[in-house]
């Protein structure tokens, strides 16, 4: 019996997002390990404020103790740069891969399993996001922390 659902939740959100790839955008697992200032990313499980890939709660279901609900929270960030010094592009591609990774999570003809992270969780949905805006030696660039939020019976 799994102890929690939390790595099943994030292996499946990270393949539900990366089949089919995403034009212009890597996803990647995690803090990045190489240097990303000129590609756009999808990170699950890390961004630049903190460590915390995802943060959890437990509870008992029911009387017995045969099964326990969990809900937590996956940390994600999007981050987007063109060299450019307008922030009007780079703000409008994070939304726009912010889109996709809200679509990728809804129910849809080709994914049916997708808001259950591919039977992970009994569900997930994206649930915060938080803009930021900086110059750099490169230019403009945005980014976009965002958190999926799921529930789970273990």
């Amino acid at each position: 019996m799994a102890t929690s659902a939390v790595p099943a939740a994030i292996a499946q959100l990270l393949a539900i997002l990366r089949t089919p790839a995403i034009d212009g955008a890597d996803v990647i697992d995690g803090p990045p390990t190489t240097d990303v200032q000129t590609q756009d990313l999808i990170v699950i499980g890390w961004s630049p404020d903190g460590d915390q890939a995802a943060e959890l709660t437990q509870d008992f279901n029911a009387a017995g103790a045969r099964t326990r609900d969990e809900d937590f929270a996956i940390t994600g960030w999007i981050d987007a740069w063109n060299g450019d010094t307008d922030f009007t592009p780079v703000r409008a591609r994070v939304f726009e891969l912010l889109g996709v990774v809200e679509e990728r999570i809804r129910a849809t003809g080709p994914n049916p399993e997708a808001p259950t992270l591919n039977g992970a969780v009994l569900w997930a949905h994206l649930t915060r996001g938080a803009l930021r805006q900086s110059y750099t030696d490169q230019g403009a660039r945005a980014a976009l922390s965002f958190t999926v939020t799921c529930h789970a019976r273990i």
